[in-house]
């Protein structure tokens, strides 16, 4: 499985509505929840969470990839959201994160949620794909982004 494969239409907002770092983290969870990639969302929650004690996953340029392995996450999935207004994300340069990846793998998956990070990493740490992504208001306007 690919990253991009990864996505899909039932798991992209371009509103968030959420103001701090674990209302994000809830709403993302949500949509694998109802899509059916994640049986426990307070399992997988708990899991995240874990991850982010270690050190935040806001990465800085306005960018957070929070990720979790868990046995609530029923196949790899991974989620993207959007935060007009940025959120405090305990970013390493304290700056607002205004573009979610949350990336969710089942526990026996070996190192599929590292290549993720670092595809998406690779990707973003080119501006016009943070501001093409930033103007993205639909699944098909965002895979194009992170396809190219």
């Amino acid at each position: 499985m690919n990253t991009k494969e990864m996505f899909s239409k039932n798991r992209v907002t371009f509103d968030l509505q959420a103001t701090d770092k674990l209302g994000v983290l809830e709403e993302l969870i949500a949509l694998l929840v109802a899509d059916g990639k994640v049986s426990d969302p307070m399992k997988f929650k708990e899991a995240v969470l874990k991850r982010e004690e270690e050190f935040s996953t806001g990465i800085g340029m306005g960018i957070a990839i929070p990720h979790g392995k868990s046995d609530a996450v029923l196949e790899p999935a991974m989620v993207f959201g959007k935060s007009h207004h940025g959120v405090d994300y305990e970013s390493m340069d304290d700056l607002p994160a205004h573009l979610f990846f949350l990336i969710a793998v089942p526990m026996e998956s070996s190192d599929l949620h590292l290549k993720a990070l670092s595809e998406i990493s690779r990707n973003l740490m080119h501006k016009e794909v943070r501001e093409k992504l930033m103007e993205a208001t639909t699944f098909e306007a965002f895979i194009d982004v992170f396809g190219s």
